[in-house]
């Protein structure tokens, strides 16, 4: 099975290479994949699979009915949506959309995800049950996996699959994670309430900027006295405003952040935790403040029965010398994580690096991917969705 697989992949290889071109060169943001989605559809409708419109919002289902008996339903999940970067990469095939880019690689996800699609078409016979591919919207704002689980995509799935490029593995190589893949990531905004006065006399006053830096200092000292240090934890404060001019105490400073964590008891202690350090401070100084926590997306942590399975199929596929076992998690956040609150998954790493240049990180203006990567991730997904009705 594994021979057929990668012959199929093969011969489709230039095919999935100009399907990556034509989404790289046509992105989409987050909400408006509108062309990208209608694409998608068509593709899959040319194999035969059944496809549903518009869910999710943006959102493109398609699911393939295997031969056999098996009442089981295995999903696999991939994203579509680009960011507001402009391109530098020069390439032919840069995006046409001026100030949208791919540069996250989801039109490989996107690529990956049809590449299986076609590929498991012509396999049906040797499938016991259904494959429900999932085409997801909006992930960069972590909001389209909720959109297609309140449309029902999870309905009788019993297990999903994912993955994502990762530009430090080289292409022809996958990464492996056991465990915790991912963090969880809750939002901050946070209002810092003073009193105004005039700028040469501060004791008159109650100033918001002043108070707001020891917030934040405060915060991110007491990360490394009162957290443990051996589960993770990263708050960032990235975006601050307030003040209406240079010889005027502010009265009202606003602050923006992102929270990052790995383990479930850490993360719900973490709205307490904050609003305590913060209402200490400015009772301190005699401020007042308003706090909103937003819970946004737990963390991935992979199942490990159908993370072996995916091991097991990268191994079989390209050899030892072609899986990394990756030691540590990212503090990054992956929406997928939602669908893992219906169902058990894991998501596994595409090497998409050149061996011979510089690599460019994720969400950087020139981050270009070796395409011959695409071919990796479709046979060992393709092979994964096998290997799961033979070994789950």
């Amino acid at each position: 099975m594994l021979s057929q697989i990668k012959d199929l992949a093969k011969t489709l290889a230039p095919r999935l290479i100009e399907i990556r071109r034509h989404i790289h060169s046509h992105p989409e943001l987050s909400g408006q994949e509108y062309q990208t989605a209608a694409y998608v559809a068509g593709v899959l409708s040319s194999c035969g699979i059944h496809v549903r419109e518009a869910v999710g919002k943006t959102g493109v289902v398609g699911e393939l009915q295997g031969e056999g008996t098996d009442n089981r339903l295995l999903a696999i999940r991939t994203d579509m949506d680009a960011l507001p970067i402009i391109e530098r990469t020069g390439l032919d095939y840069a995006s046409r959309q001026s100030g949208i880019m791919h540069a996250c690689g989801h039109d490989v996800h996107t690529t990956v995800g049809l590449g299986t699609a076609m590929v498991l078409s012509q396999l049906g016979i040797h499938l016991p049950g259904t494959v429900r591919f999932l085409f997801q919207p909006a992930e960069e704002i972590a909001q389209g996996a909720e959109w297609m689980v309140k449309d029902g995509v999870m309905e009788n799935v019993t297990s999903i699959f994912s993955l994502h490029v990762f530009p430090s593995i080289p292409a022809g190589s996958v990464g492996i994670r056991h465990g915790a893949l991912t963090a969880a990531a809750d939002d901050i905004e946070l209002i810092i309430i003073g009193e105004s006065g005039h700028g040469a006399r501060p004791h008159e006053a109650v100033d918001a900027i002043w108070i707001a830096s020891q917030v934040i200092t405060t915060l991110q000292q007491a990360i490394s006295r009162t957290q443990n240090p051996l589960r993770p934890l990263v708050l960032t404060i990235g975006q601050i405003s307030g003040g209406r001019a240079p010889n005027v105490i502010a009265d009202q400073v606003k602050l923006l952040g992102t929270v990052r964590s790995l383990h479930p008891e850490t993360r719900a202690d973490l709205p307490a935790w904050i609003e305590r350090i913060v209402a200490n401070v400015c009772s301190a100084f005699g401020a007042r403040y308003q706090l909103n926590y937003r819970r946004g997306v737990p963390s991935v942590q992979n199942d490990p029965i159908l993370t072996q399975i995916v091991e097991s199929a990268a191994l079989e596929a390209w050899g030892c010398t072609h899986v990394q076992i990756l030691p540590e998690p990212s503090l990054g956040a992956e929406d997928f994580s939602m669908y893992l609150e219906h169902a058990p998954g894991t998501m596994f790493r595409l090497g998409v690096g050149y061996p011979d240049k510089h690599n460019y990180p994720l969400h950087h203006p020139l981050f270009e991917v070796d395409e011959s990567a695409i071919v990796t991730g479709v046979v060992t997904l393709a092979y994964a969705v096998y290997k799961y009705w033979q070994q789950h």
